[in-house]
């Protein structure tokens, strides 16, 4: 995460938006069906699908018929994992700058970043892919 108080890089959008397709659909996904689909490049959405197969929540077959599954339940996958697999750790934010020092004795923004930055984490942890089943995404 970047030192702005909000910002999601295109690889993980990349990997939540395909991670829901991929939980919507009875078919194994190919790469180049989440590229069209959303627009986004084919080497990108390869390089993600990828990492999040290495941390065990997609699997992948060859051929024709090829793409990618999940391996794990829908239910327990929720966005965070989804997140942390791409980016790492959602690191907590104190400081909108990512200032380690500050010359003031309390926070000018009080304590806001801290606040959005948990309700940010909280909001990923709640939803799993099986929210977005559910509710006819």
């Amino acid at each position: 995460m970047s030192n702005s108080l909000f910002n999601m890089s295109e690889a993980a959008s990349i990997g939540i938006h395909s991670m829901v397709f991929i939980a919507k659909n009875k078919d194994r996904v190919n790469v180049n069906k989440l590229a069209e689909e959303f627009n986004f490049s084919k080497h990108h959405v390869a390089k993600v699908m990828q990492r999040l197969n290495k941390f065990g929540m997609l699997d992948s077959s060859r051929g024709p018929s090829g793409g990618f599954f999940l391996k794990m339940e829908p239910k327990d996958i929720s966005l965070l994992d989804i997140y942390e697999a791409i980016e790492g750790k959602l690191p907590k934010m104190n400081c909108p700058m990512g200032y380690d020092h500050c010359p003031f004795k309390k926070c000018l923004l009080g304590t806001i970043v801290n606040d959005m930055s948990e309700q940010f984490k909280i909001y990923l942890e709640e939803k799993s892919l099986q929210y977005y089943l559910d509710n006819n995404f």
